[in-house]
């Protein structure tokens, strides 16, 4: 996916860390550990090696969600979701096969996988995505800038169609525009913080019919600017109020400290979240005002 609060190289919303010097001359994490070594490989073994370390698991939490919005959305042929830095595919992955995030944990992470090459990895991944095909399987467009994820997730069936471009510095592409007139559905697990209207605009202008967003976004930065463009466009903003949504661990004290710091920057309290050790996200669902409430979005979360 090339994210995760992922970013549009399927990233868990990690950027390059900067670092300055505190007032006692320590170092000071001042933004998210990068991890940006493993969203544009040949495979996705790095990526659930290194995040699955920090018990990273937002696609876990949509999974439900993801299943039962596209079950409201997708109601005839040829309709399909969007996945946003949807990286190697793994929401994809999780809506349509009946699979568990800690079950691609394993797989990717066994000792048989390990031994293989790519090549054979891609062909074992074919067969072991379409003995788990759920019947009830829709189509999914996945949009990233990390190229060789986009083909892998290709390749092993679980996308249908994938762009690796980055729509935040170039104009999408026609086969783009072509390909997302048929979205119901825009779903987000990570890169909420690089993205902006310039993302949006297209996407919605190309869609034949208004589609629903549906984002888990990191505490640490503001949905507001996306959710004042979709407003734009129509869209009604719900945030879920009855829980927040484990990312995953921090990588130490400095980024924990760093997170504390921007959650509260943002209005929110760290407290029992970010201060018990883990990066927490928050669902928003954007839906037409004369979709709003129907069905109330915490029936979505907690039926």
């Amino acid at each position: 996916m090339a994210t995760t609060d992922d970013g549009p190289a399927g990233r868990t919303e990690h950027v390059m860390a900067e670092v300055r010097e505190d007032d006692a001359g320590e170092p000071a994490q001042r933004t998210m550990t990068a991890f940006d070594d493993i969203y544009d490989r040949a495979d996705p073994r790095a990526f659930f090696r290194e995040l699955g370390a920090f018990g990273y698991e937002t696609p876990h939490h949509a999974q439900r969600i993801f299943r039962r919005l596209a079950e409201l959305r997708l109601r005839a042929p040829g309709e399909a979701v969007l996945d946003l830095c949807c990286s190697y595919g793994v929401n994809a992955a999780l809506l349509n096969h009946e699979l568990t995030l800690d079950d691609l944990y394993a797989h990717y992470t066994s000792p048989r996988a390990t031994a293989m090459s790519v090549e054979e990895l891609a062909e074992h991944d074919r067969s072991f995505f379409r003995a788990r095909r759920r019947r009830d399987a829709v189509a999914v467009i996945g949009l990233d800038i990390a190229p060789n994820a986009i083909a892998y997730a290709q390749a092993v069936g679980l996308l249908d169609d994938g762009f690796a471009e980055n729509l935040e510095t170039t104009q999408p592409t026609r086969d783009l525009l072509d390909a997302v007139r048929s979205i119901r559905l825009i779903t987000i697990t990570g890169g909420a913080s690089f993205l902006s209207r310039a993302t949006f605009q297209p996407l919605l202008e190309s869609a034949r019919t208004l589609p629903w967003v549906a984002a888990f976004v990191l505490r640490t930065g503001s949905y507001a600017p996306i959710a004042a463009h979709l407003a734009g466009h129509g869209l009604t903003t719900e945030t879920y109020a009855g829980r927040t949504f484990v990312q995953r661990r921090f990588t130490g004290a400095a980024e924990q400290q760093y997170a504390m710091d921007a959650v509260t920057t943002h209005g929110q309290d760290p407290d029992g979240k970010e201060s018990a050790g883990h990066f927490h996200t928050a669902l928003h669902l954007a839906r037409p005002a004369s979709d709003a409430g129907t069905p109330p979005l915490g029936e979505l979360v907690d039926p």
